[in-house]
């Protein structure tokens, strides 16, 4: 019995020397260095070398613009040699549409840098995202989620705190078919000419009938009529939000002819652009050609989290696994 307990100390022993993080990490990375050292000679592998830094991107650091304020980072891009390798080995010569590559994540991050509005994601990413203010226009909603779902297009409803009150089934819908939730304070107020506290108030208000009627936590806020100071967006900022404007206008609230709407909005259209709306007629009905004028430009739309994020919208000739 002494003799099986001791060997089985010594097995329990072994093990955690082995499976323990740091004898993991260790393991996995001589395992590199020993696939690295044998692919050291292969002119393959050294093709790949000579071929990666005309793939090679830089990250872009977060930052604050003169105009644009507080600006998104975007990562990098490399190529992975060694997985690159092993997918070309088999073939035995370089390929390029065999090259893996992966992203680089840049030093400074969006939430390192001290409370901004944001207007736009990096100019770099080919992405935009449609922000749909939400306090009114009811009748509409329908038909522009019917459009939205038509084309798997993701927006963010910004909603007002009230409507939700009011409206709850309409609220769930839109969160049911997918799409991003955000703040847009509870009585719609100009926040630029409030107390403090009245700011509390309208944020709190918002985010607790929101996050009681859908289970969201709002990341996101857009001030009514774009009404803000810097003191709306530390406090946005004090309930974890950041404050969202925009950089392209469908100014749909005027009721502008849908067609002269759609063809202005696609010619403003940018990397990065975010893009206000609203619930309107002018909306519903010029929102289709919206979709396909900027699918044409080869431009991803999604949701403001999917813009800002660093993730890079193409990883250019990487392939999925074969």
């Amino acid at each position: 019995m002494i003799h099986a307990l001791a060997c089985s100390c010594l097995l329990i022993i072994a093990y955690s020397a082995v499976h323990n993080p740091f004898s993991l990490n260790y393991l996995h990375s001589m395992k590199e260095d020993v696939m690295l050292a044998m692919a050291e000679q292969d002119p393959l592998k050294e093709e790949i070398i000579a071929n990666a830094n005309q793939y090679k991107s830089g990250p872009i650091d977060a930052r604050i613009d003169r105009v644009w304020k507080a600006v998104p980072g975007y990562n990098g891009v490399e190529v992975d040699v060694l997985a690159s390798y092993d997918k070309m080995k088999k073939l035995g010569q370089f390929d390029e549409k065999r090259l893996v590559l992966k992203e680089v994540s840049p030093d400074i991050h969006l939430d390192d840098l001290p409370p901004s509005p944001i207007y736009k994601g990096n100019e770099n990413k080919e992405m935009v995202s449609f922000l749909i203010n939400v306090a009114w226009g009811n009748e509409y909603i329908p038909e522009i989620l019917k459009i939205l779902n038509q084309y798997s297009v993701k927006a963010t409803f910004f909603l007002d705190g009230s409507w939700v009150k009011n409206n709850p089934q309409i609220a769930l819908m839109i969160k049911e078919e997918g799409h991003e939730i955000g703040s847009h304070a509870y009585s719609h107020p100009d926040m630029n000419t409030l107390t403090r506290e009245r700011m509390d108030e309208e944020l709190q208000k918002t985010n607790d009938v929101i996050e009681a009627t859908l289970n969201v936590t709002p990341r996101w806020f857009a001030p009514p009529s774009g009404s803000f100071n810097q003191n709306v967006v530390d406090r946005a900022a004090s309930f974890k939000m950041n404050t969202i404007l925009w950089s392209v206008d469908t100014v749909d609230w005027k009721k502008p002819n849908p067609d002269e709407m759609s063809e202005r909005v696609i010619s403003k259209v940018h990397n990065g652009a975010m893009i206000l709306m609203h619930p309107t007629e002018a909306t519903s009905k010029g929102l289709e050609r919206i979709i396909l004028g900027i699918l044409d430009k080869e431009l991803k739309i999604s949701t403001v989290t999917d813009l800002l994020a660093e993730d890079r919208a193409h990883l250019g000739v990487t392939l999925k696994q074969e």
